[in-house]
């Protein structure tokens, strides 16, 4: 379980996430949506410990964010922000070898190695696992740094927008490997998404967000009704229920 305890966050006078508690069982996929500046990242860097709450508790799995040490937390969460950059010039390979340094230290063993290759073919990455990043669209670069968070091999994985320069058929491709990912690995899988339907075709929970506070939390059935979506994101939205998932239309 993820749990959150009076979590704040602010800058000077400015409070942009808090006070939020919070549980997130452990299995399955938990989005997180929410408006631009709603606190969504802010909190799953948090519990990433990349940030420091201004107040608040932290834990995964029982452990204590701000105390456990960091080979250890590395060894049960693993996080990707949203934004990534590397300076020196790596091959997909390479970079999906970083996964495996809280469990190597760097000196990869056999065991290593084929974890490594896992990732890359969950993520369909072999025919780029010799090409260098630089050399890679921005859709295949996201699909190797997430397959670098799934060599790290920990049971709780935050992902900050996974879809980010994806196209429409690799989002899909994504999330459906996502969804394996907790369902056939037993992963607890969270997300930060700006698609409200990829959360109801995907998610077996939504938190919602907005002003820095969780205003929603329940599953896509719950949250999926207009006066809910409308309130949360201050737009018109119609939901549709003709297909397997429920549908917000919010194209004017």
């Amino acid at each position: 379980m993820i749990r959150l305890t009076d979590i704040t966050m602010t800058y000077g006078d400015r409070t942009v996430l808090g006070p939020v508690t919070l549980d997130i069982p452990a299995g399955g996929v938990t989005a997180l949506v929410g408006p631009n500046g709603a606190g969504k990242s802010t909190l799953l860097t948090i519990v990433g410990r990349l940030t420091t709450p201004t107040s608040g508790r932290a834990s995964v799995a029982g452990l204590d964010v701000a105390t456990t040490p960091g080979r250890t937390l590395a060894r049960v969460v693993s996080i990707l922000r949203q934004e990534n950059h590397f300076v020196t010039r790596l091959t997909v390979r390479d970079l999906v070898g970083f996964g495996r340094f809280p469990h190597s230290q760097g000196r990869l063993t056999p065991a290593d190695r084929a974890v490594i290759d896992q990732a890359i073919a969950f993520l369909d990455l072999e025919e780029l696992s010799e090409r260098y990043l630089d050399q890679l669209s921005g859709g295949q670069r996201q699909r190797a740094y997430v397959a670098m968070v799934l060599a790290q091999d920990t049971d709780y994985i935050l992902l900050d927008e996974p879809l980010n320069n994806l196209d429409m058929r690799h989002a899909v491709a994504m999330m459906g490997q996502l969804r394996r990912a907790a369902d056939d690995l037993g992963k607890t899988i969270v997300i930060v998404v700006h698609d409200i339907n990829f959360a109801a075709a995907y998610a077996d929970r939504i938190v919602a967000l907005a002003d820095g506070r969780v205003v929603h939390a329940g599953t896509p059935a719950e949250l999926m009704t207009p006066a809910t979506l409308e309130e949360v994101f201050g737009t018109p939205v119609e939901v549709r229920h003709d297909g397997a998932y429920p549908l917000a239309v919010y194209y004017r």
